[in-house]
């Protein structure tokens, strides 16, 4: 092929994008939306931090200053976790606005994240909230087919392609030409974002590898955008059919699909409501045993082997405080059937995450949203992480105040009210949460979104190559 001709039908095809004012409007008006989705996400997060921050301080602080009390007492009231945003939150949100962000943590139950954003704000945002993966993801193609649509089908219907073909240029040299503009544009999209985030990995406050990596992840995904527009356009002799039959692709790719299999995964993998949840684990837990019930099987039993253990006879002559250990092995007990349960839950949620993944193949949209909100730590997997971290702290925590208790309560003549030390408190272990680095713990997703872009990309290839081959006559 002959650069000088691919470098003069780019920049004729420049040249008719430039004169189009509706289309240098619009992307003006995206690239605005991509500044000002940065803007918004750096200012929520920001402010998000702050808030979450505060009420950690705050729960932290009025938890050490209780003042002196039963162990027991303790592990009722509990503390609260709140989960800090990722450092890409901001840029892809994920399913943080549907998670919740806060815990309360005390003994006997495993209890869910709260006040999720999506519960506390409009609508709208289940459709999509201004953040800069929505716009790349979702109005970013959206202008790629409005630019890129009449690319091949407006010169074949203006007859200017027939001129071309008769003047010797070959039809590989117009698709490589128009392609290169397109794709040359679509990265351009990509500026603002990309400005953003290497400042922030600049100054420190994002890391580089998950920040380029992202980046990696929308030129693949945009160019397969311009890549497909100049594709259909080659198919078509009319700009407006090319351009019903890629909105109609649009539509199906970035609205119908990743709208409707979330549906059809919950019909293949059913999660049982939470009413039910609850049904099954209290009539498990009245299953393993009642350590209020003397003649409980497992408890009697237990008993009977604690003072094997210390050698007596009777529960009041134990050095240690015998509702404590009762209070500390029934902790083990229902956080074992609590953990069970979690992790039945999980997996049907990896079950319906994997009917969504298994249509990435179809919808590359589907393979950049997992790549991306995994990117950003802001995926499912990322909260269950989180997730099990709380419930591990919980866990240390409650069985913490279970020692104070078996070791500080005396076990006879303590009293109406025995109480510990306030000191105490500020010893009980807090939890600080600390985020695994995407690229090692999604390293698979991120692969596997990788592979399907590029598979796209090499597929379209082939096709545009195809097409280029086509006698003259057909491609006219």
């Amino acid at each position: 092929m002959r650069r000088a001709i691919i470098a003069r039908i780019a920049r004729e095809e420049l040249r008719a994008l430039t004169r189009n004012h509706v289309a240098a409007i619009a992307c003006a008006i995206l690239a605005l939306l991509i500044v000002a989705s940065v803007g918004l996400g750096l200012d929520r997060r920001a402010r998000i931090d702050d808030l979450r921050a505060h009420h950690q301080a705050a729960s932290d602080a009025a938890f050490k200053a209780q003042p002196d009390r039963h162990p027991h007492r303790m592990v009722h009231y509990g503390q609260y976790v709140f989960r800090p945003l990722s450092a890409l939150a901001f840029f892809d949100p994920g399913v943080d606005a549907y998670t919740g962000s806060m815990v309360f943590l005390e003994g006997h139950r495993q209890n869910s994240a709260n006040f999720s954003e999506a519960r506390q704000s409009s609508l709208l945002m289940r459709f999509g909230d201004l953040s800069p993966a929505f716009v790349l993801q979702v109005l970013a193609p959206l202008l790629m087919v409005f630019l890129a649509h009449g690319a091949i089908a407006r010169e074949r219907e203006s007859g200017l392609l027939r001129v071309l073909l008769a003047q010797g240029v070959r039809p590989a040299e117009i698709l490589m030409g128009k392609l290169a503009i397109h794709l040359g544009l679509s990265l351009t999209l990509l500026v603002p974002a990309a400005l953003a985030l290497a400042a922030l990995v600049a100054a420190g406050q994002a890391p580089a590898g998950p920040a380029g990596t992202l980046l990696l992840v929308y030129a693949l995904y945009l160019a397969f955008w311009a890549t497909l527009a100049v594709l259909v356009s080659s198919l078509f002799r009319r700009g407006r059919d090319a351009l019903a039959a890629l909105v109609s692709i649009w539509m199906a790719l970035t609205i119908i699909l990743p709208r409707g299999l979330p549906e059809l995964a919950a019909l293949l993998h059913p999660q049982p409501t939470r009413i039910e949840t609850d049904v099954a684990i209290h009539r498990d837990l009245k299953a393993i045993g009642d350590s209020h019930n003397p003649d409980d099987p497992y408890f009697a039993a237990y008993k009977a082997r604690i003072l094997r253990q210390y050698g007596v006879s009777r529960a009041e002559d134990l050095p240690v405080q015998w509702a404590g250990l009762v209070s500390y092995e029934g902790e083990r007990l229902t956080s074992a059937l609590f953990d069970r349960y979690a992790a039945k839950a999980f997996a049907r949620e990896s079950a319906q995450n994997r009917v969504v993944r298994a249509f990435g193949v179809v919808s590359p949209m589907l393979a950049v949203r997992t790549g991306s909100s995994a990117l950003a730590a802001t995926d499912v997997e990322s909260h269950k992480h989180f997730l099990d971290q709380v419930e591990a702290h919980r866990y240390a925590f409650v069985q913490a105040l279970n020692r104070v208790q078996i070791e500080a309560i005396p076990n006879q003549n303590a009293g109406p009210d025995p109480r510990v030390s306030a000191d105490t408190w500020a010893r009980m272990p807090t939890l600080v949460y600390r985020a695994p680095d995407p690229l090692a713990r999604s390293a698979g997703a991120i692969s596997t979104a990788l592979a399907i872009l590029l598979a796209w990309l090499a597929a379209l290839g082939l096709a545009l190559r195809q097409i280029a081959r086509r006698p003259l006559e057909s491609f006219q």
